[in-house]
């Protein structure tokens, strides 16, 4: 069986209070993105997840793992993991591939959400790839309507910086909001996004609180946001963490067009918003 693991990303992301379990209060607006792993599954003699040029612990075994403590029977799997997301680049391919593996266990094993809350913040939204606002610490998830057609062209620019430490860069650069301004935010973006608009049509919410930590930490981001804002984009945001900067555009053909035009080996363009059928 070949199943997909959707890239997510973060449209905004708005920063709140740390909470008493040493995490951040959130709210964000999640879309699924066309740029998606491939996971081949079959049965084995014994529970194996591997991932070719990925080293280190694999979140989708933890997920295989939890599965297990909760009593799932299936027959012993070998999971193959095709990476196609940028890895450590803000785009949740670790939480889709782990997600992708919980899902396996649906109808079957009870309460994947909290199994999911467990392995990551990222990984509860992704259990059902579809577009979402994201509170708490992203285990509150409200799924929303797939919304007008738009696309948008990845810089990854290499990954590997630290969740970790970007969210200590936000405390000590004293970034983020009330609770009270998470919620109305939240209530914003519910309104234009539960009704199906493009994000292209809410400029003065897409905004990413993270971003001034993430530039401090990596300076370069802010090279792959000019370029991309030259190159078109109506908006150039960071994902989540990042560093991947991203550009939104009206079509594939608009984003194709600048990706052309940005000459970048490592554009990534794809569709945006599709849910996983």
């Amino acid at each position: 069986m070949r199943v997909h693991a959707p890239a997510k990303l973060n449209l905004c992301l708005y920063l709140g209070p740390r909470r008493e379990d040493g995490l951040h209060q959130l709210c964000s607006l999640f879309e699924p993105l066309a740029l998606a792993d491939l996971i081949e599954i079959g049965e084995a003699d014994a529970d194996e997840v591997v991932c070719p040029g990925v080293e280190g612990e694999n979140l989708a075994g933890r997920a295989l793992a939890a599965l297990r403590e909760r009593g799932w029977v299936h027959p012993s799997l070998r999971v193959e993991i095709e990476k196609r997301i940028p890895v450590a680049a803000g785009l949740g391919g670790g939480s889709a591939d782990a997600a992708a593996v919980l899902r396996l266990a649906a109808g079957e094993v009870a309460d994947l959400e909290e199994i999911a809350a467990g392995l990551g913040a990222d990984v509860p939204s992704q259990l059902t790839p579809s577009p979402a606002l994201v509170r708490g610490a992203g285990e509150r998830v409200e799924r929303l309507p797939e919304p007008a057609s738009h696309a948008v062209v990845l810089l990854p620019d290499g990954g590997g910086l630290s969740t970790a430490e970007v969210f200590a860069e936000a405390d000590r650069l004293g970034l983020g909001r009330s609770a009270a301004e998470l919620d109305e935010l939240a209530t914003r973006l519910r309104a234009v996004a539960g009704a199906g608009d493009s994000p292209l049509s809410y400029p003065e919410l897409l905004v990413n609180d993270l971003e001034p930590a993430a530039l401090s930490l990596r300076p370069r981001i802010a090279e792959a946001l000019e370029l991309l804002r030259g190159a078109g984009a109506s908006q150039a945001l960071l994902t989540g963490t990042g560093p991947t900067a991203f550009g939104l555009f009206a079509s594939l053909e608009a984003a194709a067009g600048a990706a052309a035009r940005l000459d970048r080996d490592d554009a990534i363009v794809c569709e945006a918003g599709k849910a996983l059928q």
